[in-house]
């Protein structure tokens, strides 16, 4: 999927089982009673994630490629999302994409101060070990 381009009907059957996947995760994870009880959900979610990771890069490979064709090139089901959210209006899709940038951006920039935080609590947190292990090395003369 990321090296090799998929065909245009290999790509609307991931599509949708990458859907299906997704709302079938999310039911499971509205019924859950108990966060024991769907224990696999990070994993799940990963192999989610990773799993439309390679179906944007493959659509987009799909839609630079052989967009100028027409609407259909990329696909029935790109075809219909784009058709549903531009609803024949460019202004209106060109509006929507730019709040989905600016939407992702901001998730991009929070995730990465977050991961950077908690990278530094850990690194904090592994300091008084190592001060310990120092000292005890200086007092047995190593």
């Amino acid at each position: 999927m990321l090296v090799l381009p998929l065909p245009v009907a290999l790509l609307d059957t991931f599509f949708l089982l990458n859907i299906t996947l997704s709302l079938l995760i999310l039911m499971v994870a509205l019924h859950t009673q108990r966060p024991l009880d769907f224990s696999s959900f990070p994993n799940l979610l990963l192999i989610a994630t990773v799993l439309r990771l390679g179906l944007n890069v493959a659509s987009t490979r799909i839609v630079l490629k052989d967009g100028h064709t027409g609407p259909d090139a990329a696909g029935q089901v790109i075809e219909a999302f784009g058709e549903f959210i531009v609803s024949g209006n460019y202004a209106v899709g060109l509006f929507v994409f730019s709040i989905l940038v600016i939407i992702n951006l901001v998730v991009i920039t929070k995730g990465a101060g977050r991961v950077s935080e908690v990278s530094a609590r850990f690194t904090l947190d592994a300091l008084p070990g190592k001060q310990m292990a120092i000292d005890a090395d200086l007092n047995a003369e190593f």
